[in-house]
């Protein structure tokens, strides 16, 4: 009986988040139905057709996009993370000495180099 006493105790002291759980997922549930029920029905043809911004589209919305476009998005989030990474290292930097400091220098030159070689390779020419 003292292993389940344990076990209740460990539950009790969770149940501030399984409250914050429950309160979460029946707003989103009672949010969902109440708008359901009380969004006016008037299914049109002008209300169902799909636009863009506001105007009549002219052309097929699915036209693929050229790969310069995700080259440069993902340059952006390399060199995003990296200054995640820089701000955590700046904060501790007393602490880590010396071979923090060296350790910090390989990883920005690997970025400047990666940064130099979408440079000549114009992967940043925004055409």
């Amino acid at each position: 009986m003292a292993g389940f006493d344990l076990f209740i105790e460990y539950l009790d002291s969770y149940s501030a988040v399984l409250i914050f759980i429950v309160i979460a997922l029946g707003f989103g549930v009672v949010t969902l139905v109440l708008s359901y029920l009380v969004q006016p029905k008037y299914p049109e043809t002008e209300k169902l057709s799909t636009y863009e911004c506001g105007s009549e589209p002219f052309s097929d919305s699915r036209m693929p996009f050229p790969v310069r476009y995700y080259v440069i998005a993902m340059l952006f989030v390399i060199f995003d993370i990296e200054v995640i990474f820089l701000y955590p290292w700046a904060i501790t930097f007393n602490q880590t000495g010396l071979i923090g400091f060296i350790e910090m220098m390989i990883f920005i030159g690997l970025f400047v180099v990666a940064y130099v070689y979408a440079w000549r390779k114009g992967a940043l020419e925004w055409d």
